[in-house]
């Protein structure tokens, strides 16, 4: 593996997150190791309840942990300002959810285009990022349609190119083909597996498929809120 891929990208250390529950806490991670390299396409696996969901909204940031760690792209984020978080998330991270979190009055480009109206940046200097992005996806020919006139799958797709449109160093996906069919999921996750090895996007994926799971070249599973196996190698 070359430098430029060693490079880590995501560190966790030590991390536990605890939530209130009356006069007592649950406890849903407990003392987290993990380290991410660039270029990684890595499924974190596990039962319902078992702290993975939990796990990667916290390498996002959109969660705070409660003791411990995390550091992106060698910034700790736990120790961000919100403003700075805030940045971060939109420039240095996709996010890719199971329901697409799309607006359903937005036109397919409009919801793309979303992150870089919130970062303040100008539509126009996205113009050659944006159709490369739509050819990658397959959306060229859905420009203008709104999220009510596509299928669960082409949602989805809306949702991927959203979260490459700011050309984020890491995708994080959350059962990202938890609502759609078998064939459909499988376009999906090659559609994933093509923009790790052509774009060299690190992608962390959040999942309870095997077969999800094949997709990428490494496996940490999770169990209680423990990490079971850190490295186990897809193939």
């Amino acid at each position: 593996m070359s430098k430029e891929f060693a490079m880590k990208v995501i560190e966790v250390q030590n991390l536990t997150k605890a939530f209130p529950m009356g006069k007592e806490s649950l406890e849903v991670l407990k003392n987290i190791n993990i380290e991410i390299v660039k270029g990684e396409f890595v499924s974190i696996m596990g039962p319902s309840g078992s702290g993975k969901s939990t796990l990667l909204y916290l390498i996002g940031g959109l969660d705070k942990p409660t003791n411990g760690e995390i550091r992106v792209l060698g910034k700790g984020i736990s120790v961000m300002k919100d403003k700075h978080e805030s940045i971060m998330r939109r420039r240095d991270i996709g996010f890719v959810f199971q329901f697409y979190n799309l607006i359903p009055n937005l036109s397919v480009v409009d919801n793309i285009m979303l992150p870089i109206l919130l970062d303040g940046k100008k539509m126009k200097n996205y113009k050659k990022d944006l159709k490369e992005i739509l050819e990658i996806v397959g959306l060229t020919d859905r420009i203008k349609h709104t999220p009510r006139e596509l299928s669960g799958g082409q949602q989805q797709r809306v949702a991927i190119a959203r979260a490459l449109i700011n050309n984020p160093e890491i995708i994080l996906a959350d059962e990202p083909i938890g609502n759609l069919d078998s064939k459909t999921g499988e376009d999906i996750m090659n559609l994933f597996r093509t923009i790790n090895k052509e774009k060299r996007k690190t992608i962390v994926q959040v999942t309870h498929s095997e077969k999800s799971a094949a997709y990428g070249n490494r496996i940490i599973r999770v169990m209680d809120g423990m990490i079971m196996n850190p490295n186990e190698k897809v193939g």
